[in-house]
């Protein structure tokens, strides 16, 4: 089955934001796969994804962006495991 592309952008408030964040630092640290809710859309991260820092600095505003990207993979059983973050 073929996934649908998607491109959206979702703000949060602060402390939902210092939990994602802490949640996505220790299954870093941790070397684990981890599973992000973000508009409304489970995503599972394996433990390999890049991580990347990236700063846009225009005319009228700054932007820093964390990005993690991996290739895509079939769906496996043991994503159950996964957190949540």
């Amino acid at each position: 089955m073929t996934r649908a592309e998607r491109d959206v952008e979702r703000i949060y408030r602060t402390e939902e934001v210092v939990a994602k964040l802490r949640r996505l630092a220790d299954a870093l640290e941790s070397e684990t796969p981890f599973r992000i809710q973000i508009a409304g859309e489970r995503i599972r991260v394996p433990a390999r994804a890049q991580f990347s820092i990236e700063h846009e600095r225009g005319e009228e505003e700054e932007e820093i962006e964390f990005q993690l990207k991996w290739p895509v993979e079939p769906a496996t059983d043991d994503e159950d495991d996964d957190r949540v973050v």
